[in-house]
């Protein structure tokens, strides 16, 4: 007879969020199910809703661990910035390269909408990942390397850069073969940016 599968056990969230994330990357969250994450954890398909309630609280259980990686990617790598501007552009550096390395949880945290009110952990760690951005531009604003002007605007433009270029890089619509090559790429890219806002006139920043 063929065993049955464990309904639970005592390690099962974190099996179930490295099952996800497995699924993930098969599938994306667009086709993702609870029930093909316990057919991968092997266990039975009622037992991740002892941990999770539907396959949104799973997927933003994922995305809130992705954001507070980001967050801690972008304040770690702008910490090596000699100046303000230079810590922002290695902010550009640290998303593209999160998203070449965890790909599952960019996906998960982009590619699928959910209510942020209703998961208040993704939301809170969400605004920590956008404040790593924003924190660096109103530094470089401080310093005089940016010109004066709504810096949530200027991060928006920021983000959509980087973003951009990680969604080509991940899904190997860039020409280069290497993750060394795509952050040199990136690094021309937003050193271009920065340098074209420093062109800016006062009321064309706001």
């Amino acid at each position: 007879m063929k065993p049955k599968r464990p309904y639970h056990h005592g390690n099962l969230r974190p099996e179930l969020l490295q099952a996800a994330l497995k699924v993930l990357g098969k599938v994306g969250p667009r086709g993702f199910t609870l029930r093909e994450v316990a057919r991968e954890a092997k266990v039975s398909h009622n037992a991740p809703y002892r941990h999770f309630r539907d396959k949104d609280e799973l997927l933003s259980a994922i995305s809130a661990e992705g954001f507070e990686r980001l967050a801690d990617a972008m304040i770690g790598e702008a910490s090596r910035g000699g100046n303000a501007l230079e810590a922002l552009l290695l902010t550009g550096r640290a998303y593209v390269r999160f998203a070449l390395r965890w790909p599952e949880h960019f996906s998960a945290m982009f590619d699928y909408r959910q209510d942020l009110t209703a998961y208040p952990a993704y939301a809170v760690s969400g605004r920590r990942a956008f404040h790593a951005l924003l924190d660096r531009i109103i530094a470089a604003q401080q310093s005089g390397q940016l010109p004066a002007g709504d810096s949530n605007r200027f991060a928006l433009t920021a983000w959509s850069l980087v973003h951009g270029i990680a969604k080509l890089a991940v899904a190997g619509h860039l020409p280069f073969e290497s993750e060394e090559a795509i952050l040199d790429f990136t690094d021309f890219a937003t050193r271009a940016q920065a340098d074209g806002w420093t062109k800016l006139r006062p009321a064309a920043a706001v």
